[in-house]
């Protein structure tokens, strides 16, 4: 055999070994996410909060207890996270919202939401359902393609 062909093999081998140890690994944390999942499903409670401020910031930054944050990953204490600031009963929290609801989350309203420990699960208005937050503003180059359809220039690109 030629030296290019051993080479492109051990380079296969490599690949989908890599690609085995990668599926067990992936399955291994979504058993462990289902576990996390039923026990904050278990533990979660309905509270009343006026929400004060809601960010991204990075967690060692967030003013959540220093206990959290030492327990953390070390990778995840440079990501940035979405913090709510909220004030329950009288004390003025900093909780970890859930990143679906984040955007959902009105500021300086009270609302009450679904959370377990610190861990923000669902927000609902506190009278009838919380308004969506606006969408993102379109950038460049859709605000360009729809100003040039609204003359009727260019046909839409499927």
């Amino acid at each position: 055999m030629k030296t290019g062909t051993i080479i492109f093999l051990v380079v296969l081998a490599i690949i989908a070994v890599a690609l085995v140890a990668l599926y067990f690994l992936g399955k291994k944390a979504q058993k462990k996410q289902d576990e996390q999942k039923e026990l904050m499903e278990a533990n979660k409670q309905t509270v009343s909060m006026l929400v004060i401020d809601k960010k991204r910031i990075k967690l060692k930054d967030s003013g959540l207890p220093q206990i959290v944050i030492n327990e953390a990953p070390k990778l995840m204490r440079g990501t940035k996270l979405p913090i709510v600031k909220a004030k329950v009963g009288p004390q003025i929290l900093s909780l970890i919202s859930d990143e679906k609801i984040f955007d959902s989350i009105p500021v300086k309203k009270e609302v009450k939401a679904v959370v377990s420990g610190i861990y923000i699960l669902d927000v609902k208005g506190l009278h009838g359902k919380a308004e969506k937050a606006p969408g993102k503003k379109p950038g460049f180059f859709k605000r360009l393609s729809a100003a040039i359809q609204e003359k009727g220039g260019a046909k839409p690109v499927k």
